[in-house]
């Protein structure tokens, strides 16, 4: 049996430094015309389509096809430039954890992300782990983070070839809305306390496991064992 492994990015894999809220703050001036557009929107756990969404509609914009398309653009090569500019790192043990994880032939490795594709491409892409995911769930058309867990799932399944057992699958995140999709596709749950959200907060939701952080690979490396 093959142990599929579904990685969150922001709060799981990587910290960007606030690349992202960066970028997207000088799409929108860039495309919209809206000086300083520094709004607190909740970005925890949600997807960019949702982020976005709100975004505009706290600003009244309902962008016409092309000016989405055009925004997604801006707001792309914008990231580029702050994944270079901020001080973002990959978090403890995840270098280590992808490489052990890769080198098994009993473990597929994917993303289940509210990012953009090629947001999360850009991100994993500029600290050189974005090789080791083939397929993924991302945010690009769904607002929920369900709906991107069942997306997820569906190319795990076909990426390998054949239909996979659900408990055979975990969802690696650091929110609330990790645990909570994990639940929406009768995965596993795996919470990692390096996001926004302390142990005790994510204790609350009862992830499956729980860890500090993944300095310590051992425990998780185990429970894909199993």
């Amino acid at each position: 049996m093959r142990f599929v492994c579904l990685f969150d990015i922001d709060g799981t894999l990587l910290s960007t430094g606030g690349a992202g809220q960066r970028a997207m703050e000088r799409a929108l001036t860039d495309v919209f015309g809206i000086p300083n557009p520094n709004e607190d929107i909740p970005a925890a756990g949600r997807t960019d389509r949702a982020i976005t969404h709100d975004l505009f509609a706290h600003h009244g914009l309902t962008p016409a096809p092309h000016d989405w398309e055009q925004f997604q653009q801006v707001y792309f090569g914008h990231l580029k430039t702050t994944m270079h500019q901020l001080s973002g790192v990959v978090l403890p043990g995840v270098v280590t954890l992808l490489e052990e994880l890769a080198a098994r032939d009993d473990v597929s490795l994917g993303l289940l992300t509210g990012n953009f594709r090629e947001a999360a491409r850009i991100k994993l892409a500029h600290h050189t782990i974005d090789h080791h995911f083939a397929y993924g769930g991302y945010g690009d058309h769904h607002h929920d983070r369900d709906d991107v867990a069942r997306v997820a799932f569906d190319e795990a399944c076909r990426h390998l070839g054949r239909p996979v057992n659900r408990r055979s699958v975990c969802v690696i995140g650091d929110t609330p809305s990790d645990v909570k999709c994990a639940r929406a596709i009768g995965a596993q749950a795996v919470a990692v306390a390096t996001g926004m959200f302390t142990r005790e907060e994510l204790a609350r939701c009862q992830p499956d496991e729980l860890y500090t952080d993944f300095a310590d690979t051992r425990p998780f490396l185990e429970l894909v064992a199993c």
